[in-house]
């Protein structure tokens, strides 16, 4: 897949109906600058317009670290309407990832902090190294989080768990990150590309359009009440019938064969 940009910081890889997208400032920890969290929007647009890709990774070069945070030398002199808009920057291109029609997984081979750890968990599920660490540090830095994690993290974890963690700066390991219901799975670091790759797999081989609108629902609905959440849910169950893989599928069920979905 080709971008119209030269990219410095940001990598995009294909294979197949796979994205691969890699944060690839390895002597920064993979920090998050302006420039980068630039890249990765330009990066975004492309996959969202590519109707060939049905599932994307995030990750970042190197095994020490996903992203060690937002850049912290760019930050340190802003004012407060400069320190905004960063933050409305960030929080634009995460959400911009959370609300993609496409799973993302994140595959964390080492520490997830601050703009990191925020950065994960804009992403539909998480796969985590033994080596991961997560942490929200702001406060010991005399700020808040500030690309959407004292929204996200609360939504992960519980609002009790989210207050200490954020209140504490404490530092959380890869299995504690797992108890708490911050990441989905943890893994071998030298595994933990093959197990992401395995999983969105095991997500390319169903109906690309009914994972969308899955997608959709749990996003929407979780949003709302229950009584609206179940409007949502039948909605997009009903867009379903509208398209051919459907159609697809249930046939193929039926007639006990394999599958071929189309996308369509």
């Amino acid at each position: 897949m080709q971008v119209d940009v030269e990219l410095k910081n940001v990598i995009l890889e294909t294979e197949g109906n796979l994205a691969t997208i890699i944060i690839n400032r390895p002597k920064a920890l993979n920090a998050l600058n302006s420039d980068t969290l630039r890249e990765l929007d330009i990066v975004i647009d492309s996959i969202e317009n590519n109707s060939e890709i049905y599932c994307v990774i995030v990750t970042g070069a190197g095994q020490k670290a996903f992203v060690a945070g937002a850049d912290i030398a760019e930050m340190k002199d802003l004012n407060s309407t400069e320190a905004e808009e960063f933050g409305l920057l960030g929080n634009k291109v995460f959400r911009r990832l959370e609300t993609l029609e496409k799973p993302v997984i994140a595959a964390i081979p080492g520490f997830a902090l601050g703009g990191g750890c925020e950065l994960a968990m804009a992403c539909d599920i998480r796969i985590a190294s033994e080596k991961a660490r997560f942490a929200q540090p702001e406060a010991g830095l005399g700020i808040t989080p500030g690309f959407g994690g004292t929204q996200r993290l609360p939504r992960l974890v519980g609002a009790g768990k989210a207050k200490e963690l954020i209140y504490t700066c404490a530092m959380v390991n890869a299995e504690e990150a797992l108890r708490i219901g911050l990441v989905n799975k943890v893994v071998p670091v030298e595994s933990l590309m093959d197990e992401a790759k395995k999983m969105a797999s095991s997500i390319i081989a169903n109906a690309p359009i009914a994972v969308k609108l899955c997608k959709d629902a749990i996003n929407r609905g979780t949003q709302v009440d229950m009584d609206l959440a179940i409007k949502v849910e039948a909605e997009d169950f009903g867009k379903c019938f509208d398209s051919e893989d459907q159609l697809e599928g249930m046939t193929a069920f039926l007639e006990k064969r394999s599958k071929n979905f189309q996308n369509r």
